[in-house]
């Protein structure tokens, strides 16, 4: 099961709609190396065998290509998704990489969270409650505003941008960096040290979200997190419990909420989100 629907609601000019989207699958699958945890990837359900083989040796976990060890699953969740295997190598098979177990995380994206099992996913803390609001307006302006000072991006194309704005929809910080996760966990420094902290409501993103980005948001104890391109399933399920108004597809007048939608209103009355 690589997709998931989810409802979401669509904001065009000053009108908007429910809808029904389909989101790529973020979930955990913890491996594990001769009974102890030696990773969490965050990945697609989908060939895991051909996963987790590719990822021991691509880590030098196994030294030798053609040795194929047998996958025992010990844990699925409620939607029969493979959450954890285990895997048993002999001794004289283990590489040099095997030393590597706690510190190393294979995500579907670039971002490191430090964790090795699924019991370390627990989130503790209260949700955002903020009750202000932001116009899709604003949020429009916001990516026009981060758009034009991504200069390392109009030379080179491959950076990615990440940016805090105030209630009114000033830019209060703005960072670029190769990896998205970089560039929130920068943005989220400059309004530390620029002592704008509290004053921060949205951060926008200039590629997708995954479920790393909605926590470190919830961690800036910003209420809505905005991208340009799409929130992976995990992400919209996190962003839900903790509080946090996930926008996403955010190009031209057009943005999909998927989650918290009573922060977002329009100039048309008739469409506030509820």
């Amino acid at each position: 099961m690589s997709t998931r629907n989810y409802q979401s609601r669509l904001y065009q000019g000053n009108q908007s709609e429910k809808r029904v989207d389909t989101l790529t699958v973020e979930e955990a699958l913890q491996i594990n190396v001769n009974g102890d945890a030696f990773t969490l990837t965050m990945r697609t359900p989908g060939d895991d065998q051909a996963l987790v083989r590719g990822l021991l040796h691509s880590e030098g976990v196994i030294k030798n290509p053609s040795f194929l060890p047998v996958l025992i699953i010990k844990k699925e969740n409620e939607q029969g998704i493979l959450t954890k295997v285990e895997v048993p190598i002999p001794q004289e098979e283990i590489g040099e990489g095997y030393s590597n177990s706690r510190n190393l995380l294979s995500v579907s994206s670039c971002g490191i969270c430090g964790k090795t099992s699924l019991e370390d996913q627990q989130f503790l803390g209260a949700c955002l409650n903020e009750q202000k609001t932001f116009s899709t307006e604003s949020l429009e302006f916001a990516f026009d505003q981060m758009s034009k000072v991504q200069e390392a991006f109009k030379k080179s194309g491959g950076s990615h941008a990440a940016a805090a704005f105030d209630w009114k929809g000033e830019m209060l910080c703005f960072a670029e960096d190769i990896g998205r996760h970089n560039a929130v966990d920068k943005v989220a420094g400059k309004l530390i040290l620029n002592q704008e902290y509290k004053n921060a409501a949205l951060i926008t993103v200039s590629g997708r979200i995954s479920y790393e980005i909605v926590i470190k948001c919830f961690k800036a104890k910003i209420p809505i997190l905005a991208a340009v391109s799409a929130p992976s399933s995990l992400a919209v399920d996190y962003a839900k419990e903790l509080g946090i108004t996930l926008m996403a597809f955010c190009r031209d007048d057009r943005a999909t909420c998927y989650a918290h939608t009573e922060r977002i209103i329009t100039n048309n009355k008739n469409t506030q989100a509820s």
